[in-house]
């Protein structure tokens, strides 16, 4: 990038005028400076980062006359200190030393060690593993429209961290869906998309940082070229026919790679286009609804995905997630992936074996993108050389097995044969690794002669130092004299002052400090020139053969790359597989028909909670039947009883079916669903100004604009938010667009039994209802559904449930009797009038005090036990006068 000119005051440092330089080439980061092992920050940035990261904000000298605000992390810390900046939405750049301060020093006195950006961290360009969840794809995407703003839009998407590349055409009406379906960490998008007003608003509901440019780096032609390049290739054709507005997204997208990491391309596998009707259409508040990947909360824990994840490897976790968020709308494609969780359900020897394999591998994508970016150690050639012996010792059981389907067939080949790469690292790499290659010692003895020879002229000069200093000690009587070593002095001894008058004319001072004094002399220099010039040189070879061993592995990228994919499949298959053994699960039959038919389905999240809290609670399980004559089924009965978990365990059943697993139920036949729409639960958006009922409404409107036949619609009490003739209205017009507009496959769940009267006239629609018992005055829940229609809705017993008081309770029975009983013209003025002002206040003691009737005194004084059935006939008759007097 180039660095603006600047005008800098009178007086300015050398040190100070290169950082402003710098800076004023990277204004929207915060800039991580390096001097010697802190990466220091200044001014503005410093004030910025110290009230972020809590740390002290000093001072540091002056600039025009005003002291000059600092803070900084230590190098060896700053990978904490960076992930909590980039949490809080900032950028950070790296600011590194690009060059030896001994050569900077040959420039003269006060020269500045030439320092660069090498690195700008955001959101969406982080490597490191100590920032990323293993188990989560940390996607960078870019958005573009082509041919103004009537154009067609696309999506492009790339994991830096693993090369993993998308492409998607997509529409203004689908691209809520494709965003929430990728979830990008970051999105690049032109400055003109963000300023429209409906555009912005769907921006605002992602948690997504946002990085906007101008519309110039959204250009189709130079997208192409930035294409064809970061792929090696003179003509794309061997990957697909691209839009205009996918090399608009797609370029955008490798430009801001190329800014973020200073023109340092990571390896990048092919781009795989996702033609826009291949995946199940899953609006954002669907996904919410649904809690598929995350709970309403933002939470992991208690979501389906957490609910299904067996894998063993993050690459794992990260497809099966993928899976999750797109499942398949080809019945053959999801076939093939039924047929390989089948064979491994059937295979118990081989699962196992597969398994256990599978938790030795370390995640191979991430450490071949580090290599590839420059940014991996040695521990990364390890983690492939690991990685891939496991690969080879799964291809030779899997080559054992006979009747593989072919998907299992197609991974084993996939795994690959690297057993040239995999020798080559074992016999370079030593047993015991450092993090970064600049630390040393991670060559195996033995395996470079001349590197051998100089690692025993550095480690003999290390044991004379230990020699000099108990020499030295002995000659000045001085028994805690230490020899030391620190950047700035190298090799000096150090006393503490007391002992100064002992030290001879041969020993030279170096340095006084509060409590110690050093020295040195000509002997220590010499020995240190030589440990240095044999460790500098020790160092270079081991980096020498680092990066041999870096070439060779990205020489082998590719065949890396599809065996890195194949383990992850594998571990999807025999996850999902360990699932439909140990929960029951079963293989649900997909197909091009628009039937939905499940007979004893179950909620995965559900049941399975009820397994774990281990009280002997067993979920139970219902059949739901969308066959023609019943397309569209009308769910009533009580608050409690089971509507939403209903609704949810079908619309799960559907997603878990066509994304290749097993589904929790006894038995599973549908026809695939290109679009999932669930509007079940809604809450205020605050921040853009909808009440509860607007968003319900937004939602409703968004379902019937877009589902079609082939879509599945799960609804929960529509027109809840107003009035009960506005609600009722509402529920009543929408359920007939259903049935008639959009001819969808849904589930309507209501407390209006007014809707019921709707089977009548329309044919598709069928009541049914969630059963329930009142025994002994106590509402029992059987969580059963079955046909009919709910009589009423409880409601009051389910107030009982939850603790209202005694005296709200009877106050609503009593109102709700009027309510039955009266005509609808004035029962509101009837009921205020009646109003008991002060009767509800009452303690609950003082209506417990009330006198008992003359029914309850007769029964008390009767004898039961000695009454004669004669007798017990006249006591009925009594107590009947009683009642009626």
């Amino acid at each position: 990038m180039n660095k603006p000119e600047l005008n800098l005051p009178p007086g300015t440092s050398p040190l100070m005028a290169q950082y402003l330089s710098i800076k004023a080439a990277y204004p929207d980061c915060v800039l991580f400076y390096r001097m010697g092992d802190f990466y220091e920050l200044f001014f503005e940035d410093a004030v910025k980062a110290a009230r972020a990261l809590d740390i002290a904000l000093t001072k540091h000298g002056e600039h025009d006359g005003e002291p000059i605000p600092m803070c900084g992390v230590p190098v060896h810390a700053a990978d904490a200190y960076l992930s909590r900046l980039i949490r809080q939405g900032f950028k950070v750049g790296v600011c590194e030393q690009v060059e030896d301060p001994a050569e900077a020093k040959k420039r003269g006195s006060k020269s500045v060690v030439r320092r660069e950006v090498v690195r700008v961290v955001t959101p969406g360009t982080i490597t490191e593993d100590s920032l990323l969840d293993a188990r989560r794809n940390n996607y960078l995407a870019a958005l573009a429209q082509s041919g103004g703003s009537d154009g067609q839009f696309a999506l492009a998407w790339l994991d830096l961290s693993t090369g993993e590349f998308g492409l998607t055409e997509t529409t203004q009406a689908g691209l809520a869906a494709d965003l929430a379906r990728v979830s990008p960490r970051e999105l690049v998008l032109p400055e003109g998309l963000l300023a429209r007003a409906e555009m912005r608003a769907m921006f605002e509901q992602l948690d997504t940082a946002l990085s906007p440019l101008p519309s110039a780096r959204f250009d189709s032609q130079a997208g192409e070229r930035r294409l064809k390049a970061a792929l090696g290739v003179s003509a794309l054709d061997a990957f697909g026919h691209f839009s205009r507005a996918e090399f608009c997204a797609a370029g955008a997208l490798l430009d801001y790679v190329d800014l973020t990491q200073c023109g340092r391309l990571p390896r990048l596998d092919p781009p795989v286009k996702q033609p826009p009707l291949s995946v199940m259409a899953i609006d954002p508040a669907t996904r919410r609804n649904l809690e598929l990947v995350e709970t309403t909360s933002g939470q992991r824990d208690g979501a389906l995905l957490d609910c299904i994840d067996a894998t063993l490897t993050g690459a794992g976790a990260r497809l099966l997630a993928q899976r999750l968020q797109a499942p398949l709308t080809d019945p053959q494609a999801i076939a093939a992936r039924h047929d390989a969780v089948a064979y491994l359900v059937d295979t118990t020897r081989l699962r196992a074996d597969i398994r256990a394999a599978l938790g030795k591998v370390p995640d191979l994508a991430r450490a071949l993108s580090r290599v590839s970016l420059g940014r991996g150690g040695p521990r990364d050639l390890s983690s492939l050389r690991d990685g891939l012996s496991q690969a080879g010792a799964l291809r030779q059981r899997l080559a054992g097995e006979s009747a593989l389907p072919p998907e299992l067939i197609s991974l084993r080949d996939a795994l690959g044969d690297h057993a040239v790469l995999v020798q080559s690292l074992s016999e370079a790499l030593a047993e015991e690794l450092p993090l970064m290659q600049r630390d040393g010692n991670f060559v195996r003895a033995g395996y470079h002669a001349p590197l051998d020879e100089l690692r025993v002229l550095r480690d003999e000069s290390r044991r004379h130092i230990a020699a000099l200093q108990d020499r030295y000690a002995a000659d000045t009587g001085i028994s805690g004299l230490k020899i030391r070593h620190n950047n700035v002095l190298g090799y000096y001894i150090e006393i503490t002052p007391a002992h100064a008058p002992k030290m001879g004319q041969q020993y030279i001072h170096r340095q006084t400090m509060a409590n110690a004094m050093r020295y040195a002399t000509p002997e220590l220099g010499e020995l240190e020139s030589r440990i240095s010039q044999a460790g500098d040189r020790a160092l270079a070879m081991e980096l020498e053969i680092f990066d041999r061993m870096c070439s060779e592995v990205l020489g082998n990228a590719q065949s890396i790359t599809r065996a890195a994919a194949a383990l992850a499949a594998l571990d999807v298959a025999s996850a999902l597989a360990e699932l439909a053994v140990q929960r029951r699960w079963v293989r649900p039959q997909i197909d091009d028909s628009l039937r939905f038919c499940i007979t004893g389905g179950r909620h995965p999240v559900v049941e399975s909670a009820l397994e774990r809290a281990g009280q002997g609670e067993r979920f139970v399980a219902n059949d739901c039947d969308l066959s023609e004559g019943q397309k569209l089924w009308l769910l009533t009965g009580p608050n409690m009883a089971g509507k939403s978990t209903f609704l949810r365990q079908n619309a799960l059943i559907a997603v878990l079916a066509q994304m290749g697993s097993f589904v929790p139920a006894m038995k599973a036949e549908l026809g695939v669903v290109d679009r999932l729409f669930s509007r079940v639960g809604a809450a205020d958006d605050l921040a853009r100004g909808r009440s509860t009922f607007m968003v319900e409404m937004v939602e409703t409107a968004a379902i019937l604009h877009q589902s079609g036949s082939r879509a599945l619609v799960i609804l929960d009490e529509i027109g809840r938010g107003t009035a009960t003739f506005d609600g009722l209205s509402i529920a009543w017009a929408v359920v007939e667009y259903l049935h008639e507009k959009n001819r969808c496959r849904g589930l309507f769940a209501t407390h209006y039994h007014e809707l019921t009267a709707l089977s009548e006239k329309l044919p598709q629609l069928s009541n049914h209802t969630l059963k329930v018992k009142e025994w002994e005055g106590e509402l029992v829940f059987l969580h059963e559904v079955g046909p009919g229609a709910a009589d009423r809705s409880y409601g009051i017993q389910v107030a009982k449930l939850a603790g209202l008081p005694d005296g709200v309770l009877q106050r609503a029975s009593e109102v709700l009797h009027a309510l039955e009983q009266s005509d609808q013209t004035g029962r509101s003025a009837k009921l205020v009038d009646d109003l008991p002002l002060f009767s509800l206040a009452a303690p609950a003691k003082a209506v417990a005090a009330a006198p008992p009737s003359e029914v309850e005194g007769a029964l008390k004084k009767a004898d039961i036990d000695a009454l004669s059935p004669k007798q017990a006939l006249d006591l009925l008759y009594q107590l009947k006068a009683l009642i009626k007097t």
